[in-house]
C-alpha cells in the first residue's frame, strides 16, 4: 500500500476527530444527550464509511456513504422526545445529522467545506443560543393545558385577562375528561407576561392543574 495514501487517510481521520471534538465539547458543556464521545464517533465513523465506499469503487462508489444518511436518521430520532406539550431534542438531532455530513466531507477530501462548516456550526450552537434566549424573552409562544371543574366561566375569565394584557392567543381545544374540562391555549408574548399568566393560574382556585 502506498505510504502517501496512508498519511492522507490518517490526516482525514485526525481532522474528523478534531471536528467531532469541537462540536461534541459544545454539546457536552450544555449536558445534551449526544455529547463529546457521541459526536466524535459519528464524525469519525462517517469518515471511515465514506473512505471504504470510495475504496471499493465501482460504478456505485457512493453506495455505502449514501446509507449513512439513513443510519443517522435513526440516531437522530432516538434523541427527540415529547415532554407534555413540548418537543425537545430537535437541535441535538440536527447536530448529529450535520456531524455525519462533516465526517463524509472529510472522507471525500473536501477539507475546506468541512472546516468552514464546522466553524459555522459551533457559532450557531454557542453564540446563537444567547440570541435565541434574548428573542424568547421579547416574544415567545407557549401552549398551556389547563384543567378545571365543570364551570365554563373560567374560559371567559382567561380570555378577558389575556386581552387586557394585550397577549395574542388561540383557544385550540376544549376537552371533557370525566368530571373535568380541559382548555388548551396557544399564547404569544414576552417571557415576563407569560410568567405573569402562569402566576394568574396559580392563584385561581378554580384551576385544578396546568402545564405548558
Amino acid at each position: 500500500m502506498d505510504i502517501s495514501f496512508d498519511l492522507e487517510l490518517g490526516l482525514r481521520l485526525l481532522i474528523s476527530f478534531a471536528i467531532g471534538t469541537a462540536i461534541g465539547l459544545e454539546r457536552e458543556y450544555r449536558s445534551k444527550a449526544a455529547g463529546l464521545r457521541t459526536m466524535i464517533m459519528i464524525c469519525v465513523g462517517s469518515t471511515v464509511f465514506t473512505e471504504i465506499s470510495i475504496a471499493l469503487g465501482g460504478n456505485t462508489a457512493d453506495r455505502i456513504a449514501s446509507n449513512i444518511v439513513t443510519g443517522v436518521g435513526f440516531l437522530g430520532a432516538g434523541v427527540i422526545f415529547k415532554d407534555g406539550l413540548n418537543v425537545s431534542g430537535l437541535t441535538t438531532a440536527t447536530t448529529i445529522w450535520i456531524s455525519a455530513a462533516l465526517g463524509m466531507a472529510v472522507g471525500a477530501g473536501e477539507y475546506f467545506i468541512a472546516i468552514v462548516t464546522t466553524g459555522v456550526v459551533v457559532v450557531v450552537l454557542s453564540l446563537f443560543n444567547r440570541v435565541q434566549e434574548f428573542v424568547e424573552r421579547l416574544h415567545h409562544a407557549r401552549v398551556y393545558r389547563i384543567c378545571f371543574g365543570k364551570s365554563i366561566e373560567l374560559s371567559d375569565t382567561i380570555n378577558d385577562w389575556l386581552t387586557n394584557q394585550k397577549l395574542r392567543f388561540k383557544k385550540k381545544k376544549l376537552i371533557k375528561e370525566r368530571d373535568q374540562l380541559v382548555l388548551v391555549y396557544e399564547i404569544y408574548g414576552s417571557e415576563k407576561k407569560l410568567d405573569d399568566f402562569t402566576a394568574f393560574l396559580q392563584k385561581d382556585d378554580r384551576v385544578l392543574s396546568y402545564e405548558f
